[in-house]
């Protein structure tokens, strides 16, 4: 019988003999950046974008998303790797949606900074990274690609070269379907795909960046060496009559050569012929070429020239049948116009949407109107169109586990000091005047480790360009007069109307409270550590609402002791058969008298089934999933998780139902 290895070398090699197309399945999209670009996947602030937007995106005349992902930082780390389940969980949703809509989906390794030069040892952690990922994808849909690694550099293509065939091997044990996206060395240079060795791998996309004349798509930027941030008004194309003096920081490098020989760089012909570089490597290879990024920086360019030099790229990508994602959709590359809210219906930047030939939605003007209903702040998730704006040392997980009010998850603030914040940005500023007149109050559930614990809930009003404004705040100081900090879970309702005006830090410099704070232009809400003595504290907050309803309810599972903050400690749990068909039994040893809550949950967090929910006596607990739903119909086929909750513990378990 042959084995499984000389079986995927058969099924690669009889894939050779399908003839390459011209390009991808694909033609045209956007990088989807901002949001799985963090350093562990608890910094994931998951209602960023949802589903909507790939709608949006749709809408605009785009079929693939290029989704940049620090994936090297969403594992246990070393030794194993090990993807993390939270992260997994997140990934699979975004593919559900590019599924259901019909959409590519590259999942981008963009664990990348630009000032660190790639490690001739990453393909240790890269074979690990997307052995798991390819594992885990295998059967889904042909939307999903995999790239390799996003732009790497200082180190040669021939050694990265040799890494990647690695990794293309590591994928190609667990999935022979999926196409892969490589690149050369040199930040993903066009000048670097010939370097690429020839691999005999048949479903792979050549991936290249394009960014030039540089000089004129980063104009302004900050994380280049030496920072291009004083260079203003480089035109495209080059007129002598615009042209900007070099600015006396910059004379003597790099850029004041490249700023002279802009008369010839800043052309079309010459972009063209830059271009050409990665329709020649296409040629001669014969292999699908893709433009992964390019754009221009908003801040210090023209938007007119802006606009024409992504009109002159995009035609002449798809004169050549190159298919592209722009960098990016929102952000200081993207689709939306400098200094907005970047709201979909409001602010799309128009020129730029018709120089790359995609669709124009009907734009309005944005009008803020008060609210006339209260909204959720945090719920297992920050609320949407509201981004995460904490700040300081501190450790800030807003998916922590340790026994949730309710829902799946619940805010746990460690390690902070004085001057830290948990900040909610209100994006776009909201106007909560009317909220304020007609009683609304700032709610939420809150639990503190030990006693002594005193910080600062307030809202910040928008600075606005008046002569002696600034950013004023109104709040509140809690502290043990307001909650009893003994580990347990406590009901904070205060009205918006009694908050105090506290005054205003702007510019380095205090401001003491004269009576302007303005609640028809509130721009965020904080936790923040005014008071010092912080060392040792710790802090879990759930269900944080703006409401008139005081209807909240404490659902206690017991005291969180600190030892078993530290441990995260937990029931053993048995669950046979597993992998099961119809049925699983659900068993462990219960030490003191609880309600025992299990509950089963799809990756994506989903509800599926609440087996148990009530109080049991010490003994030894057996129950059973029927592999139903809670409304009696069968489960599909997948992956689930196993969740029980009871005094002071926490345990969950992987299920397989086939």
């Amino acid at each position: 019988m042959m084995d499984s290895k000389k079986w995927i070398l058969l099924l690669i090699s009889l894939l050779w003999l399908i003839p390459v197309s011209s390009q991808a399945p694909f033609s045209r999209g956007v990088n989807l950046t901002g949001w799985f670009q963090v350093d562990n996947p608890r910094q994931i602030q998951f209602t960023r974008f949802t589903k909507k937007d790939i709608v949006n995106i749709k809408s605009l005349g785009c079929d693939v998303i290029r989704l940049p992902i620090n994936m090297n930082s969403m594992t246990s780390g070393p030794p194993s790797y090990t993807l993390d389940p939270l992260y997994v969980s997140f990934l699979d949703s975004v593919v559900t949606w590019c599924e259901q809509l019909h959409v590519y989906l590259m999942i981008d390794n963009h664990s990348f900074d630009p000032n660190v030069n790639t490690s001739p040892d990453i393909g240790t952690i890269l074979t690990k990274v997307w052995s798991q990922t390819a594992m885990h994808y295998k059967d889904r849909s042909d939307h999903i690609l995999y790239e390799i690694l996003n732009e790497p550099h200082g180190i040669t293509t021939a050694i990265w070269g040799t890494i990647q065939g690695q990794v293309i091997n590591a994928i190609r044990e667990k999935d022979v379907v999926h196409i892969i996206v490589v690149g050369g060395s040199g930040y993903n240079s066009y000048s670097e795909l010939q370097n690429i060795p020839v691999y005999t791998d048949p479903n792979l996309l050549y991936t290249f960046h394009f960014y030039d004349p540089f000089v004129f798509t980063h104009q302004g930027n900050t994380w280049s060496v030496p920072s291009m941030e004083p260079l203003s008004g480089v035109p495209f194309p080059y007129d002598a009559s615009k042209m900007p003096a070099c600015p006396a920081s910059l004379k003597g490098t790099w850029i004041e050569s490249n700023l002279k020989n802009y008369p010839s760089d800043g052309t079309v012909n010459y972009v063209k012929q830059l271009i050409n570089n990665a329709v020649n490597f296409r040629k001669n290879r014969k292999v699908n070429i893709f433009c992964g990024e390019f754009g221009v920086y908003t801040p210090n360019s023209s938007p007119v020239d802006r606009a024409y030099w992504y009109n002159i790229v995009r035609q002449y990508f798809e004169d050549n049948n190159i298919p592209w994602t722009i960098w990016d959709y929102k952000g200081t590359f993207g689709l939306f116009n400098k200094g907005t809210n970047e709201i979909f219906e409001h602010d799309l930047n128009i020129p730029l949407l018709q120089s790359l030939d995609l669709n124009v939605p009907p734009q309005t003007p944005f009008l803020m109107r008060p609210d006339s209903a209260g909204f959720s702040l945090y719920s297992d998730y920050i609320g949407q169109k509201i981004y995460d704006a904490s700040a300081g040392s501190g450790s800030v997980d807003f998916y922590s586990s340790d026994l949730p009010n309710n829902g799946n998850y619940c805010l746990f603030w460690s390690n902070f000091t004085q001057y830290n914040t948990i900040g909610f940005d209100l994006n776009p500023d909201r106007d909560l005047s009317r909220l304020v007149s007609e009683g609304y109050a700032i709610d939420f559930m809150i639990r503190g480790n030990t006693p002594g614990i005193k910080f600062d809930i307030r809202f910040i009003d928008t600075k606005t360009a008046v002569a002696g404004d600034h950013p004023w705040r109104k709040g509140v100081t809690i502290d043990e007069t307001i909650v009893n900090w003994d580990r347990k879970w406590h009901h904070v309702n205060i009205p918006l109307a009694s908050l105090e005006e506290r005054g205003s830090w702007d510019n380095n410099t205090w401001y003491n409270a004269a009576g302007k704070f303005d609640w028809a232009a509130t721009s965020r809400f904080e936790f923040s550590t005014e008071y010092a003595g912080t060392t040792g504290k710790q802090i879990w907050v759930d269900n944080i609402h703006i409401t008139n309803q005081d209807t909240a309810k404490v659902r206690e599972f017991g005291e969180m002791g600190l030892e078993k903050i530290i441990n995260k400690s937990a029931l053993p749990l048995k669950i046979t058969p597993n992998p099961m068909k119809y049925s699983a039994k659900i068993s462990f040893t219960l030490p003191e008298g609880s309600i025992v809550s299990i509950s089963i949950y799809s990756l994506t967090g989903v509800l599926i089934r609440t087996v148990v929910n009530k109080y049991q006596q010490p003994d030894y607990q057996s129950y059973e999933w029927d592999g139903c739903s809670n409304a009696g119909t069968p489960a599909p086929s997948g992956i689930y998780i196993c969740i029980l909750k009871t005094a002071g513990y926490y345990s969950t378990e992987k299920i397989i139902k086939y």
